[in-house]
């Protein structure tokens, strides 16, 4: 059994009945929620002009692969009306693998660790309420370093 965090976003339509509507679909297909982060709504990332975002991470366990891994959260993200017109653009449900157990994966459609979650505060932030201790396994430093790194990117400078 793996234990997997996924992010789960959503900045069209009813934005928490989407994420709990991803949650429980997920669910169905073999995804066990173990714990969820408590929900936030944030600032769009990339493309900015676009309403907010409500954000959360899930904490699962699944014995899904990787690759099946992706493709269900892919088909989670259709049947809740996903539409990839543009990148970072608005989405109704919008669900990405963080880690999967301690592994590196580098497939088609699928990088674990997430690529960028280093420069998401919210990522690391609901990861931090889960599992601040978490590890990334290619960066070697656990996600409440990479948040306290992040934040003190985005202190404005003190000059003297």
């Amino acid at each position: 059994m793996a234990i997997v965090y996924l992010g789960l976003g959503s900045n069209l339509g009813v934005r928490a009945a989407n994420i709990a509507a991803a949650a429980r679909k997920l669910e169905a297909q073999g995804v066990r929620v173990r714990k969820s982060s408590a929900l936030t709504e944030t600032e769009p990332y990339g493309v900015t002009e676009q309403p907010s975002f409500v954000n959360c991470v899930l904490e699962c366990e699944t014995e899904l692969s990787p690759s099946k891994l992706i493709a269900t959260t892919l088909r989670v993200e259709k049947e809740l009306g996903r539409v990839r017109k543009k990148r970072w653009g608005p989405r109704s449900i919008d669900i990405d693998v963080l880690f999967y157990d301690d592994r590196i994966i580098d497939i088609k459609n699928l990088k674990v660790p997430h690529y960028d979650m280093q420069n998401r505060e919210f990522v690391l932030a609901p990861l931090c309420e889960l599992n601040p201790g978490l590890v990334h396994p290619a960066l070697g430093v656990t996600v409440s370093e990479l948040l306290s790194r992040l934040k003190s990117r985005a202190k404005p400078r003190q000059d003297k």
